[in-house]
């Protein structure tokens, strides 16, 4: 398998500087940044995730949310829930941090091409997918018919508010969205996101359909159940794993699988690669 990194590859191991350029609270727990590299290019692909650090508190791994095919800057999500995410939260625009990366392998985008693509994203794991949904749109004319569900706890955790809508718009695009508790706010679908399949059964041809699934654990079984039982096949099924990562080069070992290193042979694995490793899902 392709892995990301090797050891002469000096910037995989030291860290750039990285400054905000904007940041803005998405959740109570969530926080959007855009940050400018000092090369003021992005290299990544969709898919791929970077390491951020800060002096005095550590380092951690987080998707890249955005897309190459948009240059300038790139963008991540970062939820609070540790000490270095927290270090993070308190930072503003102007302010810097280490970047070093992007690892891994991603979504295949250019061999998915003229085949239909559904996206599948549960709760924060709209991140990661965003950057596939925003490369497959800025590159329309590259695929067929793209459907995108999006499933969360409730609306008070709903990602990219405005800029969900405006997926639904584009050609060819079927977007379906659905919160697990509905408040008065929320007049569409209730339910788990598998709740949404039933909309879609109709419009969706597994033959000539590859799915890209991000979410938690715990939504994988059912959703690749749900796929399963509308014909797809397992190499027409990609997941993301984001296993316990940390360093991002294969060295530490928080990440493996058996002789499987989530942050270089993944995180982004076909369904018929990892079907066999009991602890990948």
């Amino acid at each position: 398998m392709q892995t990301c990194c090797n050891e002469n590859n000096a910037s995989l191991f030291l860290p750039v500087t990285a400054t905000i350029v904007k940041t803005s609270a998405m959740t109570e727990r969530d926080r959007y940044y855009e940050f400018r590299l000092p090369s003021g290019e992005s290299n990544h692909q969709p898919g791929q995730f970077a390491e951020l650090s800060l002096p005095g508190y550590g380092e951690a791994p987080f998707s890249i949310s955005s897309s190459p095919t948009r240059q300038g800057s790139l963008e991540m999500v970062i939820r609070n829930v540790g000490r270095v995410t927290a270090a993070l939260h308190t930072l503003k625009a102007g302010d810097t941090v280490g970047y070093r990366g992007p690892f891994g392998n991603g979504f295949p985008m250019d061999k998915l091409k003229g085949r239909d693509l559904l996206f599948i994203a549960g709760g924060i794991g709209l991140v990661p997918l965003r950057s596939a949904i925003q490369y497959a749109l800025d590159r329309r004319c590259d695929y067929g018919k793209i459907t995108i569900l999006f499933g969360c706890t409730d609306t008070s955790q709903r990602l990219f508010k405005d800029e969900i809508p405006q997926w639904g718009q584009c050609a060819d695009v079927q977007l379906l969205e659905t919160v697990d508790r509905a408040c008065v706010d929320w007049s569409g679908n209730t339910g788990v996101i598998t709740t949404l399949f039933p909309k879609v059964k109709n419009s969706v041809v597994p033959s000539r359909t590859t799915a890209l699934i991000v979410g938690p654990p715990v939504m994988y079984k059912f959703v690749i159940l749900e796929l399963k039982n509308l014909g797809f096949n397992d190499r027409d099924i990609l997941v993301s794993l984001e296993r316990n990562m940390k360093c991002g080069v294969g060295k530490c070992g928080h990440c493996q699988i058996n002789n499987v290193y989530v942050c270089q042979e993944g995180p982004v694995f076909s369904l018929d690669a990892i079907k066999s490793l009991v602890e990948a899902l």
